[in-house]
């Protein structure tokens, strides 16, 4: 609450302060800014050049500049997607000026984010792309990574399932790791975000409003990356919110408000199918077993789910001072019964200019709340797998829920091999969470008054979060029968202190046609996360676990050094270089930095005089770069593994004092030379553009190398403190190519229809895994369910990773599997593990993306498809339920089965078969919308409205027979369907 008293007071100085230096109106400059064909362009930017006094237009295109100083200025009139135009003005009183700006499809002229700094898109010599609001997906969006899923190539985002709220898998071009971390790093103005899991929050990222976000930028190879070193290896997305402009306030509202469906079920045996099969194939004790019901699970679980999406906000100025105040309400329904998140949003954004504007001040605060009740997850597979003849309720002491049992009278209890009833799980499991999160900074920007080209910036800010929550478990639920119930609390908290400080000197030598860009900075990153360990209790108060401490830290820092140098030679020749060197806690001093260089040059062929008249080419420009970055995060890779840490045992390793069981702590392995994995990329890339600009895009093709790769490796013995230890060993190669193309196939006064569409190719390889070469060394990648240690997946040397090592299927004439018979592919003449082979993996080889939109007069409608070629899936709930030793159990209950026991006919598991491997290349509508711009609704204009029909996960096309075939880890189990959702919206601004 300190922190909120203390930025409150500084913000109520700060606005005194900056009313103070507001200079008396001597002057104001107003008028519109329209397009080609005449029609108003709202948000066009208008700006004094020279200063960094700046407005945007309103709904109708009309700006006003006031307090300006008489004499001779120049505007300049911009706007995504027109060329820039400029004009002298001079001012005496109240002047005019409309502008009239010609269309620019490629946005050279555009000025996009950039580490550290910004720069024209046509200077850019590293891989980048750009995503602006209103090309964003539409609909029922929680979590901002959805805003970009298809647009951007060489960027595959994958919702990890359809639970409200829930993050993504995104990977920018496949990842560079092993086991560390393949996320990218954002940064949200400026401050890095955290990626680190808050406990009893949905996803990190669905605690900011997508609302709030004007752009995405992901930064792609070495040379855009670099600048940020050790964190840099899988990408950069840096998130820009919205900021204030100048004038009257202008006040905006929306509203949507979706139901979403299940879009798809599993396929699994009806009541009667489950009659008929076991009257078929069963003994007289399985028949009599047979209930009455007709019960589909999956309906008895599911609901239609309702969702409302409210925001509001201020922006405009205030004594000259730019601010924007935005707040907002979630409150979503998830598909399973009893699922729900209720999510607030606030954010304030004040922009100052003091000092005659030498002095910029961008000050941020974001803050959000969530109330979240989790459904029991376990229910999806109970529900596949429980018995449809049998009832949803019975008259028991299990809650009245019917429950597979054994034994008689009181000695009856819940067969403890049979799944629980899949309503009973959820209804009868009570799991609370709440979390909230803090991002804030100020950022500083002095342009010193005897150079005025030498700019001093200072960035101070932070990310707090906390998470906590508690689940409970009544004594009378069947799920935990064993224990009588149980209580457990969870509380998280984490907060990350950053400052950064860097010089910028731009300056341009006309003489010898030159400019010259220097950047130099400093950072120091402060993370500490504490997690509390509370006492787990049963349903009547008996402690289950007392931990020996109440809680533990974790924190590690990291120093930071960086610089840049762009040089520009006659508009044509660009070479940018960067170097960064970090140092991090988490390695020991000997190998605590690292360094990160990169270097890139451009080559804007079309400014040579032989194409600068081109009636055809309207840009072509020629990118190469190197470098590279760093990767210190994952799962595995905690703090300080190069010294001896000590941990809680399980439940297994306690020691008792009275009638106490204390859990005692063990020293984990640990490598004293622990190191940075390092990774190199090579990029090469051409932008074009067609047709005055109506045609573009780009092509990039891109070869990276990881070295020192983190990896939890096996050890012998008595060598450490573990048999397991966290180790930098093994190389990976990735080589991949993007294009992307846009086309505005019509552009008149009333018609505008406009394409894009992007591809990428992706190919990653293990070149080494061992400290020694050994082509026949493979780590265990990832295990299936339904066996007891049933390994599926492997990083292997030549083989991608986490490719599936199986064997190869035997089929009958008719194309039916043959149970248990497999290849003998090292011809001994026995079947043995030497003949598993490894077979596809969860990589895809392509992804497309396209997307549309054709606006006519008012109306608009647009629609976004991905698709992916080349990605396998794991069916693993064919392999584990589609079987008859699980229909026709032998522990005295009845199950349901997939209905793929009615293809294979197997009587037991055979989970290593390659049969279960599917193609799972899809083709996905991910949206489908249309909108009707009302326009103005009062005489003056001010009040306008706009409202929308959306439909997301429209349809599927896919050979795979499973729930979703778009899996992250390639294993179908207990996946939470994706809903198919419809919206209506309204967006009210006055």
């Amino acid at each position: 609450m300190r922190v909120f008293y203390l930025l409150k007071q500084g913000l109520l100085v700060l606005l005194v302060f900056s009313a103070l230096m507001v200079k008396a109106q001597t002057g104001s400059v107003s008028g519109k800014v329209l397009d080609e064909t005449g029609l108003p362009l709202p948000g066009a930017s208008v700006v004094v050049k020279g200063t960094t006094r700046s407005t945007s237009t309103d709904e109708n295109g009309n700006y006003k500049l006031a307090g300006l100083s008489n004499g001779s200025i120049t505007l300049s009139a911009s706007f995504i997607g027109y060329q820039t135009l400029d004009k002298a003005v001079s001012i005496s009183g109240n002047a005019t000026v409309n502008f009239q700006l010609a269309p620019d499809a490629q946005k050279l002229n555009e000025v996009v984010v950039i580490g550290y700094g910004t720069a024209e898109k046509k200077n850019l010599t590293g891989s980048i792309t750009t995503v602006n609001s209103k090309d964003f997906q539409k609909g029922a969006i929680t979590t901002p990574e959805q805003l970009i899923q298809g647009k951007v190539a060489g960027v595959n985002i994958i919702s990890n399932s359809g639970q409200p709220g829930v993050g993504s898998q995104i990977r920018i071009r496949g990842g560079a790791s092993l086991n560390a971390s393949n996320d990218p790093l954002v940064v949200i103005d400026g401050v890095p975000f955290s990626g680190n899991t808050i406990d009893n929050a949905p996803s990190p990222l669905s605690l900011i409003n997508p609302n709030d976000i004007e752009t995405f930028t992901v930064l792609k190879d070495a040379n855009a990356t670099a600048i940020y070193g050790s964190r840099a290896s899988n990408g950069v997305i840096l998130i820009t919110t919205k900021k204030g402009g100048s004038g009257a306030p202008v006040i905006n509202f929306s509203t949507n408000n979706s139901i979403a469906t299940v879009a798809r079920k599993v396929d699994v045996l009806s009541a009667d199918q489950v009659r008929a099969y076991v009257n078929a194939n069963g003994n007289a004790t399985q028949k009599s077993l047979l209930g009455t019901a007709n019960t589909d699970w999956q309906d008895a679980i599911y609901q239609n789910a309702f969702t409302s999406d409210n925001n509001l906000s201020i922006a405009g100025s205030f004594k000259g001072v730019p601010y924007r105040v935005s707040a907002g309400y979630l409150d979503q329904d998830g598909l399973l019964i009893t699922d729900k998140l209720k999510r607030g949003t606030g954010s304030i954004t004040l922009s100052p200019r003091l000092f005659k504007d030498h002095l910029k001040i961008d000050l941020n605060l974001k803050g959000s709340l969530t109330d979240s009740h989790f459904a029991n997850a376990g229910a999806i597979n109970s529900a596949i797998q429980f018995d449809p003849t049998q009832p949803i309720y019975a008259d028991n002491k299990y809650g009245n829920y019917f429950e597979w049992t054994q034994g008689t009278g009181s000695a009856m209890v819940p067969n403890p091999n049979a799944p629980r009833n899949p309503v009973a799980l959820i209804r009868l499991q009570d799991n609370n969470g709440n979390a909230a999160r803090s991002v804030g900074n100020a950022k500083f920007d002095y342009s010193f008054h005897f150079l005025p080209e030498l700019h001093a910036n200072l960035n101070l800010g932070y990310d707090v979060s906390k998470g906590y929550g508690s689940i409970v478990v009544p004594t009378y639920a069947a799920q935990s029968a064993a224990t009588s119930g149980s209580l457990s609390r969870a509380l998280k908290t984490e907060a990350d202190k950053f400052s950064e400080f860097y010089l910028n000197y731009a300056h341009t030598v006309e003489s010898i046609k030159s400019r010259f860009d220097v950047t130099a900075g400093y950072g120091y990153y402060d993370i500490a996360t504490t997690g509390y360990n509370f006492t787990n209790y049963t349903g009547l108060g008996t402690p289950i676990v007392i931990p020996v401490f109440p809680f533990s830290v974790e924190r590690n820092k990291m120093l930071s050094y960086y610089g840049r140098f762009n040089y520009t030679l006659a508009e044509k020749y660009i070479l940018s270089a960067t170097m960064r060197a970090d140092a991090s806690s988490k390695f020991a001093e000997n190998n605590r930095w690292g360094y990160f260089p990169s270097v890139g040059f451009t080559w804007r062929i079309i400014g040579e005089n032989f194409l600068k008249d081109s009636k055809v080419l309207s840009d072509l420009k020629l990118r190469l770069s190197y470098g590279e970055t760093g990767n210190k995060d994952g799962a595995d890779i905690g703090n300080y593994n190069y010294i001896a840490k000590y941990y809680a045992n399980s439940n297994t390793g306690q020691y008792q004092i009275g009638n106490t069981f204390y859990n005692y702590y063990a020293p984990a392995g640990y490598d004293p030379d622990l190191r940075w994995e390092t990774t190199t990329t090579y990029n090469a890339g051409l932008d074009y553009g067609f047709l005055g600009g109506r045609l573009y895009g780009s092509i990039d093709v891109y070869y990276k190398k990881t070295a020192d790769l983190l990896s939890k490796i096996t050890i012998p013995v008595g060598t450490n403190f573990s048999n397991e230890l966290v180790t930098n060993v093994g190389n990976m190669d990735v080589r991949g190519a993007e294009v992307s193309l846009n086309f505005t196939a019509i552009k008149t006064e009333n018609t505008t229809w406009d394409f894009g569409v992007n591809a990428s190719y992706n190919k990653r390889k293990v070149t080494n895994l061992t400290l020694n070469p050994n082509s026949g060394f493979k780590i265990d990648a990832g295990d299936i369910s339904g066996g007891t240690g049933i390994h599926l997946k492997y990083n292997a040397v030549n083989q991608i990773p986490q490719s599936y090592f199986v064997y190869k299927q035997v089929y009958d004439a008719s194309g039916k599997p043959l149970e248990g018979v497999y290849q003998d592919l090292n011809g001994d003449g026995t079947i043995t593990t030497d003949d598993q082979y490894f077979y596809k993996s969860p990589d895809p080889q392509f992804t497309f993306g396209f997307n549309t939109s054709f606006t006519y007069k008012k109306w608009s409608v647009n629609t976004v498809l991905r698709a992916s070629l080349g990605n396998y899936v794991y069916d693993n709930v064919s392999s584990n339920f589609g079987i008859k030793s699980n229909l026709l159990s032998s522990v005295g209950i009845l199950n349901n089965a997939s209905s793929d026991i009615l293809n294979t006919g197997f009587t037991n598991t055979q989970y290593l078969s390659d049969y279960y491997i599917k193609n799972a290349s899809f083709l996905k509508m991910d949206n489908l919308g249309l909108a009707y711009n009302i326009g103005k609704l009062s005489k003056d204009g001010t009040a306008t409205m706009r409202i929308s029909a959306n439909c997301q996960n429209v349809f599927v096309v896919t050979k795979y027979k499973g729930l979703d075939p778009e899996l992250a880890t390639g294993i179908d189990y207990n996946l939470y369907p994706r809903p198919r959702t419809y919206t209506l919206g309204l967006n009210v601004g006055f």
